[in-house]
């Protein structure tokens, strides 16, 4: 009995089979017990227990593997802030104090949503927001297309040191461009206006480098064919490098409208007039002024992550294979 235990247990399929099912388990009743630690649940040691090994027994009998398991744990530990989040703007004043009691009568109201889009005038910020977000990234896709297309096919004196030099900005922060870049557009007498938050993001090195890496596998002989053809550069461009490089530019696009929509410090920096500001310069002014009216505050969150969450969830095609394909090479 000894030696057929031992056997058991020097067994590699055994120790699989027990992380398989163990794993959930202990998965399940960790995220339960986060859950409770936060707030958002109250049920006790019982609770934790039986509700953590209910989700284990899910996760099991659902046929998920280890890594499985591991990867919807983590997925639903990134979520719950998200949903935290949408369900303190959905209760009264003062109720997320007590998220779990509100949700289960039923006490759910749009009431934040509604201040923040009468009272507030929130609906002018968000348009503010996506007016800016849909220029600059327009713009900037297509200029950053230009340019790294030229990079990548075109021949031209210093092309690569050129191209050197710009990767290795990508090391200076930022920031420090922030002062004289201010005091430039200062100078045209383009502070707090829209054309001083969208003059800086017309082309960044990051976009550059990318659409480069991406349009260096396009064929050499394709493009060599369409000259001889008698095409310039700019029909070659618009009838066959963009149809071919639209990954990498709707991923350009997703990163360049997020950047751009989530960005705090610059508009900051040169909007000076309140009816000019983006949505975040808003939202921190708003919690300033309401900083006690949690609800309020995650209703105006919840209205800054929803349009990216939509955007991210209806380009994801492209977003991933532009991502995956972008390192290749004819």
């Amino acid at each position: 009995m000894i030696d057929a235990l031992a056997a058991m247990l020097a067994n590699a399929d055994f120790w699989s089979a027990v992380l398989r099912v163990a794993t959930p388990l202990v998965l399940g009743t960790l995220g339960v017990l986060l859950c409770e630690r936060a707030g958002v649940l109250n049920l006790g040691i019982e609770g934790i227990m039986v509700a953590g090994a209910f989700t284990g027994w899910l996760a099991v009998h659902a046929g998920a593997s280890l890594w499985t398991g591991v990867l919807v744990a983590a997925a639903l530990l990134t979520l719950l802030p998200l949903a935290w989040m949408l369900a303190a703007s959905l209760v009264p004043a003062g109720g997320s104090s007590d998220l779990l009691a509100n949700l289960s009568s039923g006490s759910l109201t749009l009431a934040h949503y509604d201040a923040l889009f009468t009272r507030l005038d929130l609906a002018r910020t968000l348009a503010n927001s996506a007016g800016l977000a849909a220029t600059v990234t327009a713009i900037s896709v297509f200029v950053n297309a230009l340019a790294g297309y030229a990079f990548a096919k075109l021949r031209f004196a210093g092309r690569d040191r050129l191209f050197r030099g710009l990767v290795a900005t990508l090391v200076i922060p930022g920031q420090l461009g922030m002062l004289p870049l201010f005091l430039l557009l200062k100078q045209l007498g383009l502070v707090n206006t829209y054309a001083g938050v969208v003059i800086p993001g017309v082309a960044s090195v990051f976009g550059i480098f990318l659409v480069r890496q991406y349009a260096l596998s396009i064929p050499q002989s394709l493009l060599d064919a369409a000259r001889i053809d008698g095409a310039g550069e700019l029909r070659i461009f618009a009838s066959i490098v963009l149809p071919l490089i639209r990954p990498i530019l709707v991923t350009l696009a997703i990163f360049t409208f997020l950047g751009t929509w989530n960005d705090f410090l610059w508009p900051l920096v040169v909007l000076t007039d309140d009816r000019l500001y983006t949505l975040p310069v808003a939202l921190a002014n708003l919690l300033g002024e309401h900083v006690q009216d949690v609800e309020l505050m995650m209703a105006g969150a919840v209205l800054t992550v929803a349009p990216v969450i939509v955007l991210f969830a209806a380009l994801q095609r492209y977003y991933l294979q532009g991502i995956v394909t972008s390192g290749l090479r004819e």
